[in-house]
């Protein structure tokens, strides 16, 4: 289940300033969103509810919440009185007091403590309502998350995750919500590591970000999954020029790898469980192996680095001459990767006006004596799948 938050102000000011409806504001970037998904090889979850389908029962939380006196209303709206909580923190893992001093600061001053937090906002002018005993408005967006997630999955569901940004206070906000509404919650949490340029978060304020979508013009979306998955899901994840490319030159072996052995799609709505096929010997080991680190809180650095290995391991078997072992081998590696939403197939893209241009700018900058430049124009060429050889006469490149 992934929800969508529909109505939300960014939203609302978006829609009154191009003239269009929220709905149609919050369809723009689902779309966006999920044709992003696809291209990485994301499959959509069976269930992908909208804020707004779930206004009915957000209201019916909030009057039980005030009915148990957890919640209170000011002129803005119905609050959240976190003090009624005893546990409130607990995702956090910080003292309260540390949690007031840092929290940031809301448009009422009459909440009771900086961490009480709004269920619902009163409806203002030009803003999309709902009807409510306690008032016209709108849900908050940590009441839209709890319901939502109950609503489907019910009590006690095994797995809520989220970015490491979200631990607090959204999350916690949810889970208290449900403590409060004496409903057992997410039984396990998952929060992944921010993604990194260079020592900074990567973050819109910063302007240090580059778009899931403009990324994925001009790299292979593969590379970009690789990437991913090379990265422990609770470290930071750095997504750069040079990381990229590192991941476009391990997708090459992979490429090799697969035309070599002439080797299946196995990914995507091609995939196949490993349990389909009876692996032996090194093979049998490696998904053995595979699995178990999998198990091992989804330890995909070091999963994918033992099927690296498996790839050099049947080159040389081939080599050797042990063809059959070889490809048994190769085959475990397409499998494993294919686990990961990862081909190790792709398209052979003839060479264009458009890449020999890049390589004209790369010998005329290695002339110039501008290496970084250089350097930069051949990670693009690496990134769109090509292998770059220096000669005496200039640059040359090549598919794996």
């Amino acid at each position: 289940m992934s929800n969508t938050t529909d109505n939300d102000d960014n939203i609302i000011n978006r829609a009154l300033r191009e003239g269009r409806t929220e709905a149609d504001v919050a369809r723009t970037y689902e779309d966006e969103w999920w044709a992003a998904m696809a291209r990485i090889g994301v499959a959509r979850p069976n269930d992908a509810p909208h804020a707004t389908q779930y206004v009915p029962q957000m209201v019916a939380l909030v009057e039980s919440l005030l009915a148990d006196e957890v919640a209170y209303v000011l002129d803005d709206g119905v609050y959240f009185d976190t003090s009624r909580v005893e546990d409130y923190g607990l995702l956090a893992g910080q003292p309260l007091a540390s949690l007031r001093a840092g929290a940031r600061v809301e448009a009422s001053v009459a909440k009771r403590s900086p961490l009480d937090f709004a269920l619902w906002k009163f409806a203002k002018p030009d803003e999309p309502r709902w009807p409510a005993p306690f008032g016209d408005g709108r849900p908050g967006w940590h009441t839209e998350c709890v319901v939502m997630s109950l609503g489907l999955l019910g009590d006690g569901f095994d797995l809520h995750c989220g970015g490491l940004d979200l631990k607090f206070p959204h999350h916690e906000n949810e889970r208290a919500q449900a403590v409060a509404a004496h409903r057992r919650f997410a039984q396990h949490w998952g929060h992944n590591g921010w993604v990194m340029v260079g020592k900074e978060k990567m973050s819109k304020s910063l302007g240090n970000f580059t778009s899931l979508t403009d990324l994925l013009t001009r790299t292979d979306a593969r590379a970009y999954r690789l990437l991913v998955v090379r990265s422990h899901y609770r470290s930071p994840l750095e997504v750069s020029p040079s990381t990229v490319a590192d991941a476009a030159r391990a997708l090459a072996r992979l490429d090799s790898l697969a035309r070599r052995f002439d080797l299946p799609v196995l990914a995507g709505e091609d995939f196949v469980r490993g349990s389909e096929y009876a692996f032996s010997g090194t093979a049998q080991l490696l998904e053995q192996r595979v699995g178990e680190l999998m198990d091992d809180d989804l330890n995909t650095p070091l999963a994918v680095a033992e099927l690296f290995d498996a790839v050099s391991r049947a080159n040389q078997l081939a080599d050797q001459g042990h063809l059959e072992e070889a490809r048994e081998v190769a085959m475990c590696v397409a499998v494993m990767f294919g686990a990961l939403g990862l081909s190790v197939v792709s398209a052979v893209h003839d060479r264009d006006d458009e890449v020999d241009a890049l390589v004209l700018a790369r010998d005329q900058a290695r002339s110039a004596g501008d290496w970084g430049e250089a350097d930069r124009v051949r990670d693009e060429l690496v990134v769109r799948g090509w292998i770059v050889e220096d000669s005496a006469d200039g640059t040359r490149i090549r598919r794996g």
